[in-house]
């Protein structure tokens, strides 16, 4: 269903203060030549072999002796993670981190992390790697980041928009309160259907707040503005399940994405607020469609960015206050 997830991820511009408090005492930057010859290294047991040698040159070191990641998205289906430290023997110095991700048919993908020290054209290579992988993997980019989000405490990936500052384009900040079209509305009955694909008379589903109990409603009017450069707030949403095994760490990974203009409003855990004012770490209901209840989800990731040239969009239903947007609880105005 959120098919464009990873494609509207926009990460930090590159390493923040954070990823230097994980920095190794004598570290080196990973050189172009390295980062090639290390991702033809190949782990032979995943779960045996956590220190093995490469041309008596470079180390592979399971990374803090971490057992592997099993992480499932709303897909159910299971993933596994694996990290190691990319040593060089010379000195002793780790140059980056080699992540090995299974996929539940068996194929091993693998992602190096350059150091932080290491040129912008290593670290260029890398976002286009694991850019392509997410092409073939779906949610790839979002599972990985999770993780090493999670174990190393930073955030590192600009991904699709090249390392440019989104906050910096010119776009459109006006009162209008909408979506973009391409946004997916739940229909009674369970269904989802585009945005602008609505029509007057359809029915979607409404929320109640307080009781978290659905209904069905009417749609009076779909109402639509003028194609600008609108400014979007983009919001990255999550629910995580965690359990130890003798195995490894079971995730259990659930996620939602909405875009809207800054302005629309949406309901949180303290109260209204414009999706332009919420703020990492703050609660939402979302659907979950395994259950067919309204869990509680945390803002994880937010950014603000031009959305192109396009029209935007709003509902106005015949009762209710809100309405349910990929998946996401927004109030309806």
């Amino acid at each position: 269903m959120y098919k464009k997830f990873l494609f509207i991820l926009s990460f930090a511009a590159a390493l923040n203060t954070a990823q230097a408090q994980t920095k190794t005492v004598n570290p080196r930057p990973l050189t172009m030549a390295e980062y090639d010859k290390a991702k033809t290294f190949a782990i032979a047991d995943l779960d045996k072999d956590s220190y093995v040698k490469f041309d008596n040159t470079y180390i592979l070191d399971r990374y803090q002796a971490r057992k592997p990641f099993f992480i499932t998205g709303d897909d159910g289906l299971k993933k596994r993670i694996d990290l190691y430290k990319l040593i060089a023997k010379d000195g002793m110095q780790e140059i980056g981190l080699l992540v090995f991700y299974t996929t539940e048919k068996g194929r091993v993908y693998e992602a190096l992390v350059p150091d932080y020290t290491a040129d912008g054209k290593v670290w260029d290579k890398y976002f286009q790697d694991i850019d392509n992988i997410n092409k073939e993997e779906k949610n790839y980019i979002l599972k990985l980041s999770y993780i090493l989000s999670r174990e190393l405490s930073y955030q590192q990936y600009k991904v699709l928009n090249n390392g440019k500052n989104t906050s910096e384009e010119e776009a459109t900040y006006g009162n209008d309160i909408c979506f973009p079209g391409d946004e997916e509305v739940t229909m009674n009955g369970g269904t989802t259907k585009l945005l602008k694909d609505i029509k007057a008379g359809d029915e979607i589903i409404t929320v109640d707040p307080k009781t978290k109990l659905a209904s069905a409603v009417k749609v009076k009017e779909l109402t639509v503005h003028d194609a600008k450069n609108y400014a979007l707030t983009n919001l990255v949403l999550i629910a995580v399940k965690n359990r130890n095994t003798l195995a490894g760490k079971e995730i259990h990974l659930s996620t939602r994405v909405l875009k809207a203009t800054p302005n629309h409003p949406m309901r949180t855990k303290e109260g209204n607020l414009k999706i332009g004012e919420v703020k990492e770490g703050q609660e939402v209901l979302c659907l979950n469609e395994a259950t067919g209840k309204y869990d509680v989800y945390t803002v994880w990731k937010k950014d603000e960015h031009a959305g192109g040239t396009q029209k935007v969009y709003n509902i106005v239903a015949d009762g209710g206050s809100t309405f349910v947007m990929n998946g996401v609880m927004v109030m309806q105005k």
